[in-house]
Formats: structure tokens, C-alpha cells, sequence
């Protein structure tokens, strides 16, 4: 099953994911992500942190992006 690392881009810069998990598609990939920014936005929320431009890239197993998940995207979903 491929991996796929799940970095988190800010405005002021980039968290590498240096685990990775194994989905079998992008699409499935792209589902766990939401759910992670789902629960980060929640407890910023909580904190009274603001979302500011910040988005889940999905990389592949060579380093390439293959999907991006805006968190502003997923915040107003809510």
C-alpha cells in the first residue's frame, strides 16, 4: 500500500510529515485529511486561534504533492 505524508503548510512555513501513513489512494488520503483539519480546526476553535491560510499537501512517496486541503475550506463547512 503506498504511503503518503501529510505536511501542513502555514503562511510562515512548511511542517514536514517524516512518518507518513499508508492509504490506498489518493482519494483516501485526501479523506483522512479532512478529518485531521476537522479536529485541528475544532481545537483551535477551542483555543480561539484563528484559521490563517493554512493547508494539508499531500505528498506521495517521491515528494510530489498530489492533493492539497485548504483548512479555510473545511472551517466554513462547519
Amino acid at each position: 500500500m503506498p504511503k503518503f505524508y501529510f505536511h501542513i503548510r502555514t503562511p510562515l512555513e512548511l511542517d514536514r510529515d517524516e512518518i507518513g501513513t499508508e492509504c490506498a489512494s489518493v482519494e483516501e488520503a485526501t479523506l483522512q485529511a479532512v478529518r485531521a483539519a476537522r479536529e485541528i480546526i475544532s481545537e483551535w476553535i477551542k483555543e480561539g486561534s484563528p484559521v490563517d491560510g493554512e493547508v494539508f499537501e499531500i505528498a506521495d512517496e517521491q515528494g510530489e504533492v498530489v492533493a492539497t486541503v485548504p483548512f479555510a475550506s473545511i472551517a466554513q463547512q462547519h
